[in-house]
């Protein structure tokens, strides 16, 4: 995203601001057919309760084709209306009123209205259901139905960001009154209605008629999404003519896909990283000499070149990337193992022997990067046991469970989403227990940066945060990963792709076409 478009986003908080549904893609030369699609990310566990979606599977499927939500980051990185139309903010970014489209119907023929936004978010409040999103929901203090299609939301604090928080995939729209209904039959308002659905297996969904994204987005008549979770097996199916689409492609099958003359390679630079969550709570990573042993015994150099094979760019433990609009581009902390141990030393500690948890559901090549991540330890005096995870299961069971394992995000576009989202103190989705015990300091700043509305006074704040996560943090960034995607010749793709989540911010069903 660029700096202009931040800027334009958080003058809104200043004066009205209405964003339509504008930029879509034009109408293409063809339309209809169907999108087959091979995509990794899918478990038996899969549903269509937002709440628990947290892989690529169910966001495509969800957030990309049956739901919608209220905002929609746009491949550039800039916002446009969703169900919502335009938002006004108070002068100080704490009360937002929000305008919704009219018109609109769910799949069973309800009428879409201001109840039924209410309802969806206050899903994310159940503190049994762990939503990832449940931190940009606490935020909001009040929500107030002005009439069926105008809400205010007043927030505990002021947030220039707060329309891009509405864009977050776990916050799907759903009938008020019919949430069981829905989250068990997929009924949503987006493009494609729910024809077949086995979880983990396959999705398949048909285009509705007469959407309120007609000749602006959908340009396919069918949608047959199946679940391949290896990586060799999505590369095949797409060299064999059985898929058009695939996401994740492993660094190491590039040279393959690119070799194919019916075939194109997308390679796409975002926020997406690959990397270790250290629980900050939990002995012996409670001590901040331990963690910043950890951080010198990582070779990031070794895992660019021989995981990534280049394709990406290091990491300075921080989850705030080159895509976001304050980027502090901190030096990475140097591989050092005399240091490592120095730090050891401090922490009372000759050696150190710690269990590593790994499956190549992390991300591509986690296995290879947790055994890279060994050997360069292992001159430190840090013995890493490797524990080789079964897939299934691993984000639900494994990640957020054990003290050391593999992880990946793919960032957000605002500072404050990504770091409410993965940092704030009691957050869900915090995989490294990063709180007020670890940085009172941080949370603090995590506050006042988000109602900041001076642009200078802002990236200081956020500069700082990030340098605490460097040299403190229980989050270990050593790379940076580019979006690695193929499609068939058979597929037509605007000239600009989303970077946000892979494949076009997962939205490729509706933004994409036949050639």
């Amino acid at each position: 995203m660029s700096g202009f478009k931040r800027r334009r986003l958080i003058q809104s908080a200043l004066a009205a601001a209405v964003l339509g549904a504008s930029g879509l893609s034009a109408a293409p030369a063809r339309s209809g057919g169907t999108l087959r699609a091979g995509l990794g990310g899918a478990h038996r566990s899969d549903s269509w309760d937002s709440r628990t979606h947290s892989d690529f599977f169910m966001v495509a499927a969800a957030q990309g084709a049956v739901f919608d939500t209220l905002t929609e980051v746009a491949a550039d990185g800039s916002l446009r209306g969703e169900l919502a139309t335009g938002w006004d903010a108070s002068p100080d970014a704490r009360v937002w009123t929000v305008t919704l489209r009219e018109g609109v119907r769910f799949h069973n023929g309800k009428p879409f209205t201001a109840e039924d936004v209410i309802a969806s978010l206050r899903l994310h409040l159940d503190p049994n259901a762990a939503s990832g999103a449940r931190p940009l929901v606490a935020s909001i203090a009040a929500m107030d139905r002005l009439s069926d299609h105008r809400i205010r939301f007043t927030l505990a604090e002021g947030n220039a960001d707060f329309p891009y928080l509405l864009a977050d995939y776990h916050l799907l729209i759903y009938p008020a009154g019919q949430i069981a209904e829905a989250m068990a039959r997929g009924i949503g308002t987006g493009l494609y209605r729910v024809e077949h659905f086995e979880p983990g297996v396959r999705f398949l969904g048909r285009r509705v008629a007469g959407h309120y994204k007609d000749g602006q987005a959908g340009w396919f008549d069918e949608l047959h999404f199946t679940a391949m979770n290896d990586g060799a097996a999505r590369v095949a199916a797409l060299r064999g003519g059985q898929v058009d689409a695939i996401n994740s492609v492993a660094p190491q099958r590039v040279a393959r896909l690119r070799a194919e003359p019916s075939l194109r390679l997308q390679e796409i630079a975002g926020n997406r990283y690959y990397g270790f969550a250290m629980q900050t709570g939990v002995s012996p990573y409670d001590a901040l000499h331990v963690r910043k042993a950890m951080k010198h015994a990582i070779d990031r150099q070794a895992l660019l070149d021989e995981v990534l094979l280049g394709h990406g760019r290091l990491g300075a433990d921080s989850p705030i990337g080159p895509a976001n609009q304050y980027d502090a581009a901190l030096a990475p902390v140097p591989y050092d193992p005399d240091r490592a141990r120095y730090h050891l030393r401090q922490a009372g500690l000759t050696q150190l022997t710690l269990p590593l948890s790994v499956s190549e559901a992390a991300f591509d090549g986690a296995p290879a990067a947790a055994e890279r991540f060994r050997s360069s330890a292992a001159a430190a005096g840090i013995t890493l046991d490797v524990i080789h995870e079964r897939p299934e299961g691993y984000w639900s069971e494994v990640w957020r469970n054990r003290p050391l394992c593999a992880c990946a995000w793919s960032g957000r576009v605002t500072e404050d989403w990504m770091f409410s989202t993965a940092m704030q103190h009691g957050a869900p989705w915090n995989d490294t227990q990063w709180g007020m015990a670890q940085s009172p300091r941080f949370q603090t700043l995590l506050t006042e940066a988000r109602s900041e509305l001076d642009s200078a006074r802002r990236r200081a704040l956020y500069g700082e945060m990030q340098q605490i996560l460097r040299d403190e943090g229980g989050l270990l960034v050593p790379v940076f990963a580019n979006h690695l995607q193929a499609v068939s010749d058979r597929i037509a793709t605007p000239a600009t792709i989303g970077n946000l989540w892979s494949m076009d911010n997962a939205r490729f069903a509706e933004r994409w076409w036949r050639a």
